[in-house]
């Protein structure tokens, strides 16, 4: 929920100045999930998740105003949102979507879906590499650009290609708002992969992180993950300090739940 609470509040921000920009997500996935027909992984991260906020009160203003949204744009409790949804729902008419997915089947599930959303002609949904397809789109010509990067990392080389192609866009549209997805993980490329990018960018970038429970013993799976942001909003760092204790409290698993807030924003 991370990641969405972030770039829920960063779009927002972006929807403050009455000048259009492009959001680019590298890994569109299908969009939106049908729970009754998702793999477990999906069912587990609604019921830990969203199934949670939807049944939360008393919460912060902004995870408040995220709950609202989040009801109105997927009123279904049988669905979960995916960034694609989420994106097109707080664009503008004058705004424009690039959804990258290379995977066959997911592909037509997120043209379908984001068909049956009313994207049309203000966004597009390729069947290409979207890190290649990313710095093809660099600098998109309104040059104001939201970008989120969040592969599954299944393959090592994912961490590698995030940084790479973090570099070359930089090049290319330094002034870029960079949202990068990881899993908080044992393996050491999870636990490197901030350091690497604070290296990128020493002077300008958010990291967060939300842990629901403390790493297993055999160093196993999931136990959180995290948000880097190149160029964040400046008040970003202001929001998430003010709502991760809640959503930690909310989202806990065990008394291992913590977050992690640092940043540098000039």
């Amino acid at each position: 929920m991370l990641k969405h609470f972030t770039l829920f509040l960063v779009l927002q921000y972006f929807n403050r100045k009455d000048k259009p920009y492009w959001y680019i997500d590298t890994h569109g996935g299908a969009g939106v999930y049908n729970l009754e027909g998702s793999e477990a992984q999906k069912v587990g991260e609604y019921r830990q998740g969203i199934a949670l906020l939807r049944q939360a009160q008393n919460l912060p203003a902004e995870l408040s105003d995220f709950a609202a949204h989040i009801q109105k744009i997927l009123p279904s409790p049988e669905l979960y949102c995916g960034s694609p949804w989420l994106a097109q729902s707080l664009t503008r008419v004058g705004d424009k979507l690039r959804l990258f997915e290379l995977h066959p089947t997911d592909f037509v599930h997120l043209q379908n879906n984001m068909g049956e959303a009313g994207l049309g002609k203000r966004g597009q949904v390729l069947r290409e590499d979207g890190y290649k397809g990313l710095i093809s789109l660099l600098p998109p010509p309104p040059r104001r650009a939201a970008v989120l990067i969040d592969p599954p990392y299944e393959e090592k080389q994912d961490y590698w290609r995030v940084t790479e192609t973090l570099k070359s866009a930089l090049k290319r549209f330094e002034s870029g708002c960079y949202l990068i997805w990881y899993p908080c993980l044992s393996r050491e490329e999870s636990r490197k992969l901030p350091e690497e990018l604070k290296k990128l960018v020493p002077d300008n970038y958010l990291h967060a992180e939300l842990h629901v429970h403390a790493p297993k013993a055999d160093g196993f799976g999931m136990h959180g993950s995290g948000m880097f942001v190149i160029n964040p909003p400046y008040l970003l760092a202001e929001q998430l300090a003010a709502n991760l204790p809640a959503l930690t409290r909310l989202l806990a698993q065990d008394e291992g739940a913590r977050y992690l807030l640092d940043s540098k924003i000039r």
